[in-house]
């Protein structure tokens, strides 16, 4: 337009400006007016931006989630075209917006060189929006992270103490290893400012500084001792925090502060601190529910902790302020609960005398009666990592921790179950079964394995007769049912092998009693009470009245095999059961008088049954009666005792899967070697009556409905293929399931299950395995996890790991977890641990099951998760060094 205003004939001049002006006005008259114009126009189209609490109306007034996109991309759209101006007036306004378009989970990258603009504007206003956006939308991963280097440094030299604050936020908030250290000697010189507010904030930035860069860690050790002289409480308990830090990340520092500080020793320092607060009088500033600065009580208790472990003499010089403070602290308040929390910890941790401990004891028992459920589930905890260190003291609380069973939290009833079996002992072991059984009765399905599993090993650990021990054996199968682990079937059927006549005849009437009724719910006591009725039926039926024995029992041999035929036509019952029942029902035909044809009949109806195991039975069973009947006296004898390792308990919760715990793994395998078998192969009542063959070996894969048989011995003795008819015992009937197939279930009695009943019930001969050297997969900060490596001789793609978990410390481990993962060549199968509590000295055993079809060398990624001391706890391993043997 302005080539028009150049000359002065009106007439080239368009006609609405033509007609507009008067031709009387001058040049500059019309240049004024139509800058003018351009300025209102240029106002009409860029307004004032929206203000922040309007965008959050509009936002918050949206009622779909697509109203609400339109909303932000429309503000985004904006605030992106405002960017573009170099020198925008609205630029904070924007950022601000930005920020909490950020806060909402959407994109706001674009806004990062803005606020790095902002942080370079003299306004402090802009500076404070500029630095909090830095610390939501930058990184160190990014470039402009490193333009902001420069910014901080001029800022930390800054004259106003706020601005310097805010750069020091800032810098501890998005600091990188290289900015920590370009800019860790500006913020040691700050911890030394005579500001108090500067000297917090520095100490703070330290704190986020030793962290990121530990080796910095020596720099600021001299402005840090001054800074426990302080008497503002907020330097002071951001000095304590530093201190804290530093004492958990370095041996080095935490000898520092605790011998070569001279005569400003920390410990009376932090002493006479914490008896000022105690004693001080009201302090409005401080006060927090009538307690004086309970934050800095706490920082200062905690750092007493750190500072008095494992050294006599610093726990000496803080016995008695620990004491003045668990005695003086008031209760009534969550406030004053925290403290007396801290003050726990501090006084189990050190080396406090035997009073003080109870007295820490006394108050987690007061906590145990609050109505808070975080104050009785963070007592319980603690209790039970103290229970180790003073059992008498928590023994005092055993009621209590027995009520906190009956607790509607499942997380207070879990913890109250773990304590419990930790206060098992000798004197109070019948009233704890007690409690422990009525609450095996009621609890939920997910507490009912391990309650039931840990009531055997106490039972087994502390029982004060073999009576009692059937007993409360006997009341777990029937309070548990189907929940109950393997573990617990082959512990009773062990016990009551090796018990005396008089307890095997009260075991088989009770059994008795417990089979008559409906056992759909409850399969390891019907296997239990079959296996016991098959090799004791004869005292059931002939032997003398037990008079531990409520009531009598007056049988015929019809009844009994009556409820043997409705246990084997049930189809409720599992595989297993039957299994169990099958081998029971033959073995009575050597023990009863009468009712042999009808035993004969009912096993005659197995020769044909759909599932191969049991079909087998049937038909080996079948020949036994006709062909080899002068031999079936023999081989139905009754078996001697159960001979096993006993497990080294070094905790009441441990074995729950059942797997012995022994030094030499030799000692429970079979010596299957040639100068180990008979030298005539025609006696085959020596052979049966071998001591070799009581010896068991758990290898058995476990189902929950039936249970895939893959171990068979090969044996080479030609007399016993020709009394089984010729039947090649080295060859399995069945092919073993996939282990994607395979489920959990009871082992039946015999822990060798082989692909021939006669050689897996009535020889209870083991496999020859291989003998694989162990591995030890983890050992770090006191967890050794070794791998106890297992081949099954009739199955050479599969391999059996046993993993054990070892706390070699003296802390708790607790919430244990262990996760294992293999390539896709390979099938891994992973059953339940024992146990998620490791007690100190203890372990925890796991059963991991690896298929190798191809023969690949097998790699295992491991993820062990564990609460112990100092926190939660992640560590991550690979074991690759598996040896050759686990697929030779």
């Amino acid at each position: 337009m302005w080539p028009y205003y150049e000359t002065e004939d009106w007439s080239v001049l368009p006609p609405e400006l033509n007609r507009r002006f008067n031709p009387a006005f001058n040049m500059a008259s019309i240049k004024q007016a139509i800058n003018e114009a351009v300025e209102r126009v240029s106002t009409v189209r860029m307004p004032a931006p929206t203000r922040l609490r309007d965008l959050i109306r509009q936002i918050r007034a949206a009622r779909t989630a697509a109203e609400e996109r339109t909303v932000v991309n429309k503000e985004c759209a904006y605030i992106r075209s405002t960017f573009r101006e170099e020198d925008s007036v609205w630029r904070c306004r924007n950022i601000a917006k930005l920020l909490y378009i950020h806060m909402l989970g959407y994109p706001a990258h674009f806004g990062q060189l803005e606020c790095l603009k902002l942080i370079a504007s003299p306004r402090f206003t802009d500076k404070r929006i500029g630095y909090l956006g830095a610390m939501l939308l930058l990184d160190e991963r990014q470039d402009v992270h490193l333009l902001i280097t420069n910014c901080l440094k001029n800022d930390l030299n800054s004259s106003t103490q706020f601005v310097i604050g805010l750069a020091l936020c800032t810098l501890g908030a998005i600091a990188s290893p290289e900015m920590a250290r370009d800019l860790a000697a500006e913020v040691e010189r700050l911890m030394k400012s005579p500001n108090a507010y500067i000297r917090k904030k520095a100490a703070l930035c330290a704190f986020r500084i030793i962290r990121r860069v530990p080796e910095l860690m020596e720099m600021f050790l001299p402005a840090t001792r001054s800074l426990l002289t302080e008497k503002n409480h907020g330097v002071l308990i951001t000095g304590v925090t530093l201190i804290t830090e530093m004492c958990e990340n370095s041996i080095d520092t935490l000898n520092h502060f605790k011998k070569e500080c001279g005569h400003r020793e920390i410990v009376p320092n932090l002493v006479r601190i914490l008896k000022n607060l105690i004693l001080a009088g009201y302090s409005p500033e401080h006060d927090v529910s009538g307690v004086s600065d309970p934050f800095l009580q706490v920082k200062i208790l905690r750092l007493l902790r750190i500072l008095g472990r494992n050294d006599v003499d610093a726990s000496e010089a803080m016995n008695d302020i620990l004491a003045q403070v668990a005695t003086n602290t008031e209760t009534s308040k969550n406030v004053g609960n925290t403290i007396l929390y801290e003050t726990v910890l501090s006084i189990m941790d050190i080396k406090s005398e035997s009073g003080l401990r109870v007295l820490a004891v006394n108050i987690l028992g007061r906590f145990l009666l609050n109505n808070d459920k975080n104050i009785r589930y963070v007592a319980l905890n603690t209790l039970l990592k103290t229970v180790y260190v003073d059992t008498s003291a928590v023994q005092r609380h055993r009621s209590t921790i027995l009520e906190c069973l009956k607790d509607p939290d499942v997380s207070i009833r879990r913890r109250a179950m773990e304590l419990s079996f930790a206060l098992v002992n000798t004197n109070n072991i019948r009233t704890m079964m007690k409690e422990l059984l009525l609450f095996l009765e009621r609890a939920d399905p997910e507490f009912k394995a391990q309650c039931s599993s840990n009531i055997v090993l106490s039972a087994e650990k502390f029982a004060p007769n073999q009576r009692w021990h059937l007993e409360t054996l006997f009341k777990v199968l029937v309070a548990a049912g189907n929940y109950v682990r393997d573990d617990v079937v082959a512990c009773t059927i062990q016990l009551i092998s090796e018990a005396q006549t008089s307890k095997q005849n009260y075991a088989v009437c009770a059994l008795w009693h417990a089979l008559e009724r409906d056992t759909a719910d409850k399969q390891p006591l019907a296997q239990v009470a079959t296996w016991c009725i098959g090799e004791y039926g004869d005292l059931l039926l002939y032997g003398t009245p037990s008079e531990d024995v409520e009531t009598p029992v007056n049988l015929t041999e019809d009844e009994v095999i009556d409820v043997y035929q409705r246990l084997l036509w049930s189809p409720q019952n599992s595989v297993v059961t039957k299994q169990y029942t099958l081998l029971s029902l033959m073995k009575l035909s050597t023990r009863f008088q009468q009712g042999n044809e009808k035993i004969r009949q009912i096993i005659d109806t197995f020769g044909s049954n759909l599932h191969i195991e049991l079909q087998q039975r049937g038909v080996e069973f079948s020949h036994l009666f006709r062909k080899y009947e002068h031999l079936r006296p023999a081989l139905l004898e009754r078996m001697p005792p159960m001979e096993t390792a006993k497990p080294q308990a070094n905790g009441i919760i441990g074995l729950a899967n059942g797997e012995p715990e022994v030094e030499d793994e030799k000692s429970i395998i079979l010596d299957n070697s040639p100068s180990a078998a008979p030298a005539d192969s025609s006696a085959l009542l020596d052979l049966l009556g071998s001591s070799d063959l009581d010896a068991e070996t758990p290898t058995t894969i476990i189902n929950n409905t039936n249970t895939n048989i893959d171990s068979s011995p090969v044996i080479n003795n030609n007399d016993l293929l020709d009394l089984l008819g010729g039947l090649d015992l080295s060859s399995p009937v069945s092919a073993p399931l996939p282990i994607s197939q395979v489920q959990p279930a009871p082992q039946i009695f015999s822990p060798t299950n082989t692909a021939n009943f006669l050689v897996d019930g009535l020889l209870n001969s083991s496999p020859v395995q291989n003998e694989i050297p162990n591995l030890v997969a983890f050992d770090k900060l006191g967890l050794k996890i070794v791998f106890k490596l297992e081949r099954p001789p009739d199955t050479p793609d599969l391999l059996v790991i046993n993993m054990v978990a070892q706390n070699v410390g003296s802390v708790q481990l607790t919430e244990f977890l262990f996760q294992a993962a293999v390539p896709k060549t390979f099938q891994l199968q992973m059953l339940s641990p024992s146990s998620t509590v490791i007690p100190p000295l203890g372990q925890v055993t796991q059963v991991l099951k690896v298929t190798n079809i191809n023969k690949a060398s097998l790699r295992m990624r491991l993820r062990i998760s564990y609460t112990g001391e100092s926190g939660p706890v992640l560590e991550q391993a690979e074991v690759n060094n598996f040896p050759p043997l686990a697929w030779q």
